[in-house]
């Protein structure tokens, strides 16, 4: 538990300012985008939202949309045909439950077409303030890296994570988390020569372990200009 803290303040110097990177406004919005994420990245979804946004401002705005076009808006995000089906019900089950409005509980988010826990703690954390830790691709694969658990069931990983963490940490632990994985630690080369928390990671020397070599691997913000 120790060593996984200092990890998370090490990582946290290094991304002070991670956060979401779907862009919102509101709840709707987040649960929207979060939805349409999933097989896509962040990047892409952004560049579709805009327009759809504007389209479709409220629940019952989906629940009414034309089928054809809603799937042509989202089509870049993939898997457009199931994506929209999932948008039109959930916009019908939060008019018809929730009178319109995205509900701020995990329980109540859970039982809405097209969200699992995942996308109810990322709504939870970043559009209502709720801490939750959401286990996408990255967090799960850096916290078996880490060491912190060797569960693969996103929900156990989860609540054996978040055992480990004051609750006021969980949202910010996701998101630093994620950054990293995304610039960093990354899947199949990671940067392990321009890693912060070597030092406390049992995984380093899977992936490049030069400083210079490294830094090459870097994506983002982190990467050499």
């Amino acid at each position: 538990m120790r060593r996984a803290r200092k990890t998370y303040r090490a990582l946290h110097e290094r991304y002070p300012y991670a956060h979401c990177e779907l862009d919102f406004t509101t709840p709707l919005e987040l649960l929207v985008a979060t939805i349409l994420s999933a097989q896509t990245t962040d990047v892409g979804v952004n560049k579709v939202t805009p327009l759809l946004f504007a389209r479709y401002p409220t629940a019952s705005d989906y629940a009414g949309a034309d089928r054809t076009e809603l799937e042509t808006m989202i089509q870049p995000t993939g898997f457009y045909r199931a994506k929209s089906d999932a948008l039109i019900k959930l916009g019908a089950a939060l008019v018809e439950r929730f009178d319109g409005e995205v509900p701020g509980r995990l329980a109540d988010l859970v039982t809405l077409p097209g969200v699992g826990r995942k996308t109810a703690n990322v709504v939870l954390g970043n559009a209502f303030g709720v801490p939750g830790i959401t286990v996408d691709t990255h967090f799960g694969r850096l916290v078996r890296r880490f060491g912190w658990t060797t569960e693969e069931d996103p929900v156990k990983v989860e609540h054996e994570v978040g055992s480990m963490f004051p609750r006021s940490d969980w949202t910010m632990l996701s998101h630093v988390l994620v950054f990293h994985g995304r610039r960093t630690c990354h899947a199949k080369r990671p940067a392990c020569g321009a890693c912060p928390v070597t030092q406390w990671c049992p995984s380093y020397g899977v992936g490049e372990t030069d400083p210079d070599k490294a830094a090459k691997l870097l994506k983002y913000e982190l990467a050499p200009r």
